[in-house]
């Protein structure tokens, strides 16, 4: 193989290895991050105790009593306060953190069995379960009248059966990128440092390429971030739904951050080693002969 065969392989190689390194990051995340679900758990349980969530949760739940309630004009400020501090109170209870982590998982599995099957129509969760878990819980904190609140079967679409087909074939891709994607990732860098003709700068070439692809990656989540917030309903707070996105990606974002820390790392080895390779080429300094001592003439 001639040397310019070599160089231009060995170039493509490592191009596509740092190319691969942050969308094998992405999609490992995307499969095993929020498709397992004990990870998704542990993931959102802490939001039941976020104050943002809770004010989002307390908000909604309150406008969804008074559309119910008819309250005289002057009466909804007062009724409103009361009602929404109620509410808020609710959510610092172990019913409220249950109700939370129960219908979290439901909605999660009712999507997940529906990407891995080949089911037609929308995505639905029974509150049937989640109402029973409340009401168990109430029971046994002695929650007077506790053991009368209704169970009723209520049905929730999380996933409209139009956007089902396309998730579903994202998730079958994500399937097989999430595990090759990372390994073809350091293949092609193996591949393309044993070819290249100086494998000092092949090295240095793929460390600089992981940083930047990392840099490139924490720079789309945040661009992710701010898409996402800007496309929600008028009704959606914010501050919650930006709570929830930062929890989602904190592992992207650390994958990212090991990502840039271990690119610069490279870099900077293979820049000390080649000041090292350079300063024994040069061999240790020239020492000029003495000259010898004057004669001093009788």
């Amino acid at each position: 193989m001639s040397p310019r065969v070599r160089r231009a392989l060995s170039a493509v190689l490592i191009v596509l290895a740092c190319l691969l390194a942050p969308l094998g990051a992405l999609s490992t995340w995307a499969l095993y991050g929020l498709g397992d679900s004990a990870r998704y758990e542990a993931t959102m349980a802490p939001l039941a105790a976020d104050a943002d969530v809770r004010d989002a949760i307390a908000a909604g739940v309150t406008d969804g009593i008074l559309r119910e309630v008819h309250v005289r004009p002057r009466l909804q400020g007062p009724v409103n306060h009361f009602v929404r501090d109620a509410v808020l109170s609710f959510t610092e209870t172990e019913a409220y953190r249950a109700a939370w982590e129960a219908a979290n998982m439901a909605a999660h599995d009712a999507v997940m069995e529906a990407l891995r099957e080949d089911r037609e129509g929308a995505v639905t969760v029974d509150l049937a379960p989640v109402a029973e878990r409340v009401k168990r819980r109430l029971t046994d904190d002695h929650m007077p009248l506790a053991d009368r609140i209704p169970v009723e079967h209520t049905e929730v679409t999380v996933l409209e059966a139009e956007d089902l087909a396309r998730l579903r074939k994202g998730f079958h891709v994500l399937e097989v990128a999430g595990f090759w994607l990372p390994v073809a990732s350091v293949a092609f860098a193996a591949a393309g440092i044993v070819v290249a003709l100086c494998r000092r700068r092949a090295i240095l070439a793929t460390g600089l390429g992981t940083a930047l692809g990392a840099t490139l990656l924490g720079l789309a989540i945040a661009v992710g971030r701010r898409l996402t917030l800007d496309d929600l309903p008028p009704d959606v707070s914010r501050t919650a739904a930006g709570a929830v996105y930062d929890a989602l990606t904190e592992t992207l974002r650390l994958v990212c951050w090991l990502l840039l820390t271990m690119g610069l790392t490279v870099t900077l080895a293979a820049v000390l080693a080649g000041a090292y390779a350079r300063r024994r080429a040069a061999g240790p300094p020239r020492q000029t002969p003495a000259e010898p001592p004057a004669q001093v003439r009788a």
